[in-house]
């Protein structure tokens, strides 16, 4: 079963808010509202109220299902986080020698959908089928030219080695023929 609930007009900006919802996203209920409850950002309170919404929905719906669902079972199957308006939130902020900065506040919405399915495995997990279809893109991937930035630090970063280590042996003969002078 899954369970969706939506916060709109949430204060802040849309990519403070998304620094918090990245922590809690994939994680069961419990963990989750613990996440928000000791977070320091500000946005976790909307979100908090947010994901106790959800959680509430899930009971209700099942309720109406004839279901008995536990919320411990419950985890954040997706969280997103969508920009607001600034519209009627712009303001003047004085600034130096008489001029003025304009600045905006931003709204934010945030939704939070739970599931009580099995969670999906993750991608780093060892099955049979993605470990043989990687070695064919590696060969491929190996294949293909990289053009652009991506190629032309490594070609600079090889070269230079050489170099040192040819430089690093000049220094040394010329010790060692500084000394052989001296002895005579």
């Amino acid at each position: 079963m899954e369970a969706t609930a939506s916060a709109k007009y949430l204060r802040g900006s849309a990519q403070k808010a998304r620094l918090v919802v990245d922590m809690i996203r994939g994680k069961d209920v419990n963990q989750a509202l613990a996440i928000l409850r000791f977070s320091k950002k500000r946005a976790a309170n909307g979100i908090e109220k947010c994901m106790r919404s959800a959680i509430a929905n899930a009971n209700e719906a099942a309720e109406k299902a004839n279901i008995s669902i536990d919320p411990d079972d419950l985890w954040v199957r997706t969280a997103f986080v969508d920009r607001g308006p600034t519209k009627n939130r712009r303001r003047v902020r004085p600034a130096p020698q008489g001029r003025a900065y304009r600045e905006q506040r931003h709204f934010c919405h945030v939704t939070i959908s739970l599931s009580n399915d099995a969670k999906p495995e993750p991608k780093g997990s060892k099955t049979s089928a993605p470990v043989a279809a990687k070695p064919a893109k590696l060969a491929e991937s190996k294949g293909r030219k990289r053009g652009g930035a991506a190629a032309a630090p490594r070609a600079k970063k090889a070269a230079p080695k050489a170099e040192v280590i040819e430089t690093a042996e000049k220094p040394a003969t010329k010790k060692a023929s500084k000394k052989k002078k001296s002895e005579e």
